[in-house]
């Protein structure tokens, strides 16, 4: 089975052309409406109650931010709980630190293959990449992330990976990796996915996972999954690494509830996954299965940065359903691979500036219409379009101007003439004399507009004054009344 092919990744500081190839791509346009019309469609129908989903909106929204206030306590209680049922818990401050935790933990045990259930947070260490430099293989086990692996890709989707590809494009793929035979039926694709898995699972040295909720109050990792695979990797293999990112902690195990609840329903409407692991540590003595020893990696990579100040830590209310994404419309039309980040969409523009910075991140919070529909279908009711106003603001800020609450590159949007621009207009429309004057101006010599208008032209018609100003019309109207 291949799992070593090399392609090309855009990047976010490409966004705009990114963008561009995507929208030519007229196969991927089909494929993404396709799938973002059903989506909607099946979470329209399994929240069709408003006042009970307004309810628990409110709800999930508490519980998040409950949790995000007690932070730093809950993951030493978190630790506490989890170093006493024998999980080694790790602290990672950064995604090389992340790295060489597992690596280490490999090296240990001499292991050289890694069996991984789903799970974001190693995409955002690019976990894979590294282990492979290290000459060790690492396989993915969801079954969206087994086809963008062998397609040499990145998942498109926090949710489902592999959204963007067809099942005639997955059907080849299968053939010329695994030598099946050409199929467009899915339960077949399915079938042959799992037969390739299976001695995956047998032989693999270590398990990783990803976790959905971590309670501190129990030290219970919960693991929420539809195919088993995240139960198989975390069982079958001797060791087992979840990795984590700090906020994912809630306070007690009756928090988990709301946030469950939601969960599947907004995420892919569908009114509960298939398994919902609660995983408390290796095995014990007196059991037949699990790992015989078990790790927790907490990675920050950013998010403390998010964290410090109270308007920018609602990002971290976050439950990864993606939602967010099916409702974009610019998600929809251009897919998750043209932002060239691990969280593409409304929650990548505004949680990639905290963890890759604004000189990286700088284009994608200005890839929002401001249409409010993530907001309104966020089941945590993240402010999303308030938070992209503000990075937006960070990345335009003089990156000399002392601020309480830095944003890692801050000012990387931020130009000279941009600044002197926009003191002309404040100068311009902040005085009643000036704007009168600006305006006399503007429509005397409107035959001199340039049809060049900086950025406004790319996607605008030129603008060009009116023959006359508004108070100039206003006194020709009551001069014609007398």
């Amino acid at each position: 089975m291949n799992t070593q092919v090399v392609h090309f990744h855009p990047r976010p500081e490409t966004f705009k052309q990114n963008s561009q190839s995507a929208l030519a791509d007229k196969p991927l346009r089909r494929s993404l409406r396709t799938a973002m019309d059903m989506l909607m469609t099946k979470r329209k129908m399994v929240l069709s109650d408003e006042q009970e989903l307004q309810m628990l909106r409110t709800l999930c929204e508490h519980v998040r931010q409950h949790a995000l206030s007690k932070l730093p306590d809950l993951l030493v209680q978190l630790e506490e709980n989890l170093t006493k049922r024998g999980v080694r818990v790790h602290w990672a401050e950064t995604v090389e630190e992340a790295q060489q935790i597992i690596y280490g933990i490999m090296e240990t045990h001499n292991g050289k293959l890694m069996v991984k259930g789903k799970s974001m947070v190693s995409e955002e260490i690019e976990l894979n990449h590294y282990l492979e430099s290290k000459g060790i293989r690492a396989v993915e086990s969801d079954l969206g992330e087994f086809i963008v692996q062998m397609a040499g890709e990145k998942p498109t989707h926090i949710v489902m990976p592999a959204i963007h590809k067809t099942k005639e494009q997955v059907s080849e793929l299968f053939h010329n990796n695994l030598g099946t035979e050409l199929t467009d039926d899915v339960d077949k694709l399915t079938g042959f996915a799992r037969a390739a898995l299976r001695d995956i699972y047998r032989t693999a040295d270590i398990g990783l996972s990803g976790v959905n909720f971590a309670v501190a109050e129990t030290g219970t990792l919960c693991l929420v999954e539809n195919e088993g695979n995240g139960r198989l990797s975390t069982t079958v293999p001797p060791v087992h690494i979840a990795i984590t990112g700090i906020e994912k902690v809630v306070a007690n195990l009756t928090d988990v509830v709301p946030l469950y609840s939601q969960l599947p329903r907004t995420a892919i409407g569908q009114p509960i996954t298939t398994y919902f692991n609660m995983i408390t540590g290796p095995r014990r003595s007196e059991e037949l299965d699990g790992p015989q020893e078990m790790h927790l990696v907490l990675l920050d990579n950013g998010r403390s940065q998010a964290y410090g100040e109270e308007q920018m830590r609602r990002t971290l209310q976050c439950i990864r359903c993606g939602a967010c994404m099916n409702h974009c419309p610019v998600y929809t039309r251009i897919g998750g691979a043209a932002y060239g980040t691990t969280y593409p969409g409304p929650i990548g523009e505004i949680i990639s500036p905290h963890l890759m910075g604004l000189e990286k991140t700088r284009d994608l919070p200005t890839a929002c219409s401001m249409c409010g529909a993530c907001v309104e279908v966020c089941p945590v009711k993240i402010p999303i379009t308030e938070q992209m106003a503000r990075l937006r603001e960070e990345a335009q800020r003089s990156p000399n101007e002392t601020v309480n609450y830095p944003i890692k590159g801050q000012g990387a949007s931020h130009s000279f003439g941009e600044s002197i621009a926009w003191r002309i207009f404040n100068g311009s429309f902040g005085h009643t004399k000036a704007y009168r004057a600006l305006g006399w101006f503007s429509t005397t010599f409107r035959a001199l507009t340039p049809p060049w208008q900086l950025g406004w032209t790319e996607n605008h018609v030129p603008l060009k004054p009116a023959e006359k100003t508004l108070h100039q019309m206003l006194a020709e109207r009551k001069q014609n009344k007398q």
